[in-house]
């Protein structure tokens, strides 16, 4: 009786042991959830100073604090993975203070500035007027926020190279108009609820001519002769990041957070995609030899840059292409996928204000209660760039099966998931992801001819060149003609696409190595399951397993999967 009794205490402390632990951790992410950095109504753009994102250092250290007396043994599988990702964001915002990132809040494709345009949305009720006109009017506060801290990037060495900036003046250029009325922040006004009366809309239309003439328009005269007064005359001229103070230790920092992981070096990363251009090269001359083309490899890609037939004749045609592509996606995805999102999408061009400087194409979410759908935005900017071929690869990617089915599912998870985690986005996962649906695409049976194949090897042949010449340029001294060059001779992409992707990977260190190298984890996940499993295999079930507690790390997915198999074979 006595040790019964015992092993009742025992089991009574461990219960509330764990309890507690899970307990403690619940209370923690709550406290980090319920954090208000800054007072929305004090800064309706967002608080930017120094100040801030010290204060946000401090905020994630005491959190980690909180967190390291937590016994993750305890823990079942949903919350370890909460833990594990809530220390990684927490650890991802003491490097940004530490690296003084918002020193250089610019890339080439974009910044503090052109930002502003994804605030241009349509109104649907007055709310969101009144909240539109209150985010106009403190743009001037925005850019006081701003200026002085790009000053001290280029006093302390850390801003962008200059050879970035061609063609950049578009980004502000666009928005000095002389009429309010064809000013790009002025567009949502011209669609007004319906449910207004006249006279409000009146109202509201001379205090939206207001905002645009004093504080938007006159911003962007500040901001342009910011940048070419102070920024261009005085920015960098050296393009790799580890030619910059403390820059080889913050290359090395974004490896370990674009990959997830703390297992690779920037030799390592350089060789793994070194080796994947010498295979993926194997599968194009194959399709090459299949159109019997009379020619080489490099007179190959000529053809695919210069033949009319690969490219739209009008911008309506392009967006046309691709809604087809979409449709013919959407109409699979029960085959290959168990649950799938509530949330529709739509098919969009790049808006004109940031399309010269754009890629080709990209996936813009929206929140889980916001009634806006999702949108898959193609470039249509100068169509004699925008290959036809690559379309179905890109659509896939940009909207399902690729980010708009993951983003959207990772948005609609359940309570039993944590808010902060709906909300987050992991490049190694979430491109890793949209890579891996490209070739996905192909048992799907959206490539439909040669050159769509070709397309599919070319985008994975970029991704593939991306871990090359990332690593190149920030590890190892290569000059962007090298970069151009190599990117050229190994892609079918055209040579604006390419030079606007070099001028990406110099101003984004680390971003472009996660697409292969999550793509990679998840092929090999795949191929390990389907090899182990056999018969037992389920491509919807697999996939399930990756999209079911959402965004997750690699070494998270890899233990998530390595269950999987061993259940499924045991069960």
């Amino acid at each position: 009786m006595l040790m019964k009794f015992n092993y009742l205490l025992i089991f009574i402390f461990i219960f509330f042991s764990c309890n507690s632990d899970k307990k403690n951790l619940e209370n923690i992410i709550q406290e980090y959830q319920n954090h208000e950095s800054y007072d929305y109504k004090e800064y309706p753009l967002g608080n930017f100073s120094e100040n801030h994102f010290k204060q946000e250092k401090e905020f994630a250290f005491n959190i980690l604090s909180k967190l390291s007396k937590i016994d993750v043994n305890k823990l079942d599988e949903n919350d370890n993975i909460s833990y594990e990702l809530l220390s990684f964001i927490l650890n991802d915002i003491i490097a940004y203070y530490d690296f003084e990132r918002f020193l250089n809040p610019l890339l080439s494709d974009s910044g503090f500035h052109s930002s502003l345009v994804y605030n241009v949305r349509p109104l649907y009720d007055y709310e969101q007027v009144k909240n539109y006109l209150n985010k106009l009017n403190s743009i001037p506060q925005y850019v006081d926020q701003y200026l002085p801290l790009l000053r001290r990037g280029i006093e302390k060495g850390v801003s962008q190279p200059l050879i970035i900036f061609n063609g950049y003046e578009s980004t502000y250029d666009d928005h000095i108009t002389d009429n309010y009325e064809s000013n790009y922040f002025y567009s949502p006004f011209k669609n007004l609820p319906k449910d207004l009366s006249q006279a409000h809309k009146d109202s509201i239309l001379t205090e939206a001519k207001k905002a645009i003439e004093k504080n938007v328009v006159p911003q962007f005269v500040r901001i342009k002769e910011f940048f070419e007064t102070e920024y261009y005359p005085n920015t960098r001229k050296t393009i790799g990041v580890s030619e910059t103070p403390n820059g080889s230790e913050f290359y090395q920092n974004r490896i370990n957070y674009y990959t997830t992981s703390k297992n690779y070096t920037a030799d390592e990363i350089h060789q793994i995609g070194l080796n994947e251009v010498s295979r993926i090269k194997k599968e194009m001359i194959k399709i090459i030899e299949e159109l019997r083309f009379k020619g080489s490899f490099e007179e190959f890609f000529k053809f695919l840059r210069t033949d009319s037939q690969f490219y739209a004749k009008t911008p309506e045609a392009l967006l046309m292409y691709a809604r087809d592509i979409s449709k013919r996606a959407d109409e699979q995805l029960p085959r290959f996928f168990k649950t799938l999102p509530r949330k529709p999408y739509g098919v969009a061009p790049v808006p004109d204000a940031i399309a010269p400087k754009y890629t080709g194409g990209r996936y813009v979410g929206t929140s889980k209660n916001s009634t806006d759908p999702g949108y898959y935005w193609v470039n249509t900017y100068d169509l004699k760039s925008r290959t036809l071929y690559t379309i179905p690869a890109l659509t896939v990617h940009e909207a399902v099966p690729g980010h708009h089915l993951q983003s959207a599912l990772n948005n609609e998870l359940g309570d039993s998931i944590p808010r902060f985690r709906r909300n987050l986005y992991l490049s190694a996962y979430g491109e890793g992801w949209g890579l891996y649906t490209e070739f996905l695409a192909d048992e799907m049976g959206i490539y439909t001819t040669p050159y769509e194949q070709f397309g599919k090897f070319t985008y994975e042949m970029w991704r593939a060149c991306r871990l090359v010449i990332d690593t190149g340029i920030h590890a190892k001294g290569w000059s962007r003609e090298e970069a151009v060059d190599f990117m050229s001779k190994n892609t079918a992409l055209s040579l604006h696409e390419v030079n606007t992707e070099i001028d990406r990977y110099i101003s984004w260190p680390g971003q472009a190595l996660s697409y292969k190298i999550g793509e990679l984890k998840i092929r090999q996940l795949r191929n390990k399951a389907k090899k182990e499993l056999k018969e037992k295999f389920d491509i919807r079930e697999f996939h399930e397993k990756i999209l079911e507690y959402g965004t997750v790390t690699l070494s998270t997915l890899e233990r998530r999967i390595n269950n999987y198999i061993s259940e499924k074979k045991n069960g």
